[in-house]
């Protein structure tokens, strides 16, 4: 199953939610709202710096990592950035395929 980086930062409205729902519970609602979607949440981080949350999902696919994604981001309290994981064997598949490509200007 394909794997997604979730990096969520919160409004202050969500930090307030935050403090209320405690980290352990924002995590839980993280994990129900993946397992909803038939994935599985690998790691599930809390952040310093611009980032506010990081979790690594098994989504099934990128319309329900995308569908993670509008979800949160419609509550305004929260704003995501979903990044598709390729695992180094992936990478060496995508490495070994041959194309033909033209770089700008060549």
């Amino acid at each position: 199953m394909p794997k997604y980086l979730i990096e969520a930062a919160y409004s202050a409205e969500g930090l307030r939610g935050l403090q209320k729902d405690k980290a352990s519970g924002r995590k839980q609602a993280v994990i129900k709202a993946v397992e909803s979607l038939e994935g599985k949440v690998d790691a599930f981080y809390f952040a310093l710096g611009e980032k506010d949350v990081v979790v690594i999902a098994e989504l099934p696919d990128a319309v329900s990592a995308a569908a993670l994604s509008l979800a949160v981001s419609a509550t305004g309290l929260a704003r995501t950035s979903t990044t598709a994981l390729l695992s180094v064997e992936e990478t060496d598949r995508a490495l070994a395929k041959r194309l033909t490509y033209r770089a700008p200007g060549a």
